[in-house]
């Protein structure tokens, strides 16, 4: 496609020009690397592919500066988290407001009732709890899922990701876990409904937790069908489906599950719900309520000794902030501007590799888009054989040097409410620039 030599070039002269502009931010580095591991508070700080990352002073609406000045506009925004921009005003309010009156309280606060109401509205699902973090609630989700089927083993697709929950960890890299997670989880393909249906008939399967679309080494889509005989087989073999739309939230109100009718047991959401305020949600059916109380029951359990939530969970902040949320940010005019520019980037997008004769893809799933270098792929396995690093992370300092941020792995963008039509315009010729520099 490139030549290697070509790249590499252009990543070294690139990584030259970041660090001649940003000598704020290089200051910065000397002093992170005294106290934090690898220099950045949380590791994944440093995937952006340059000599040091840039550091942040403001981020607002769809632009982010860091302390060298430099301006962006933001295609990452927070890998999800501000979806729907930085601080959006509503949400920003009322974590202002309720800051003053108090933080965590460890009981219900007044907006309770009627954020609960919304989540109903929202996703279509009657019953609620709310955690910290999606892994929190894909860690609850499915400590429930065992507790009510008496399963062992939860389904996954393989080159999914989760959160950081260790019994399906079975993607490489998980430090420190400790157990054999085959012991706990099984991973098919995505793709392969025959494998789904042949690892349910062991009886051992509590939960299928999965993603509408695979978003999580690269963007793989569904294929037709697929959703409907995934519901079809867990009713039949007795196995919960557990929906994770923290990354499909992007498909519209209600995330992927409302866009496309589709009927889990137990859905979870974290990043974006909350307008990027630490907060996650898992929602589930009557019948799962049913259960989960017979559970309680039989252990004469009806308070908080479950082994599951933290203080922290449903602090009067997140509510707060999920509250405004969902009345500002979760609604058809929200989304609509973001899928109309999304619609519009992905076909810049295709019109450049058509006129740059690359066969290069653009899957799509509402306002997120990503590159794919070749034919779409249909399961993680093809998905990661397709990723092409050193020329993903070329790009993606190239584009950085010049104003604009994509996630720092793959080739992911997200378009919000508040992306100016200008900036996508202007990041398809940054593309085009330098697609020119490597050929």
């Amino acid at each position: 496609m490139f030549e290697e030599r070509r790249v590499a070039s252009l990543a070294a002269d690139e990584a030259a020009r970041y660090t001649a502009e940003h000598p704020v931010s290089a200051a910065h580095a000397s002093r992170l690397g005294a106290h934090w591991l690898n220099g950045v508070p949380m590791h994944w700080m440093r995937d952006w592919g340059t000599p040091f990352p840039p550091v942040v002073h403001a981020a607002e609406g769809a632009q982010l500066t860091d302390v060298d000045g430099c301006r962006y506009a933001d295609f990452c925004l927070g890998d999800t988290g501000a979806l729907f921009g930085h601080s959006p005003p509503a949400v920003a309010q009322a974590v202002a407001t309720q800051a003053a009156r108090g933080l965590t309280a460890m009981l219900p606060g007044e907006r309770a009732a009627e954020v609960g109401e919304g989540l109903a509205r929202l996703f279509g699902l009657p019953f609620w709890q709310m955690t910290q973090t999606a892994t929190d609630a894909n860690r609850a989700a499915l400590r429930w899922a065992r507790a009510l089927t008496r399963r062992p083993k939860t389904l996954v697709f393989r080159g999914c990701y989760h959160g950081t929950v260790d019994e399906i960890m079975l993607r490489p890299g998980g430090i420190g876990i400790a157990h054999d997670v085959r012991a706990s989880a099984v991973a098919v393909e995505f793709d392969d409904v025959g494998a789904v249906e042949a690892a349910l008939r062991r009886g051992d399967i509590a939960a299928l937790l999965y993603e509408p679309v695979m978003t999580n080494t690269g963007m793989v889509l569904p294929q037709p069908g697929l959703h409907e005989r995934l519901r079809e087989l867990t009713r039949h073999h007795g196995t919960l489906l557990i929906v994770d739309e923290t990354h499909t939230l992007s498909s519209g109100p209600g995330g992927y599950t409302r866009a496309h009718g589709l009927e889990p047991d137990l859905l979870v959401c974290g990043k974006a719900i909350a307008g990027g305020v630490p907060c996650a949600v898992y929602g589930f059916t009557v019948d799962v309520e049913a259960r989960m109380r017979g559970v309680l029951a039989a252990r004469n359990e009806d308070h908080g000794h479950t082994g599951m939530g933290t203080t922290l969970a449903a602090n009067p902040l997140a509510l707060a902030a999920l509250s405004a949320a969902l009345a500002a940010l979760h609604t058809p005019d929200t989304y609509a501007p973001m899928l109309a520019g999304a619609v519009r980037l992905d076909a810049g997008l295709r019109a450049l590799f058509d006129r740059r004769r690359l066969d290069w893809q653009v899957a799509r799933v509402g306002a997120r888009l990503e590159i794919v270098f070749g034919p779409a792929p249909r399961n993680g396995t093809q998905a990661a054989a397709g990723l092409q690093p050193a020329l993903e992370g070329a790009m993606h300092l190239f584009l950085l040097n010049r104003g604009f941020l994509l996630t720092p792995f793959h080739n992911m963008m997200l378009y919000s409410p508040v992306t100016a039509p200008a900036d996508a315009d202007r990041l398809i010729a940054a593309l085009d620039a330098c697609l020119g520099e490597l050929a």
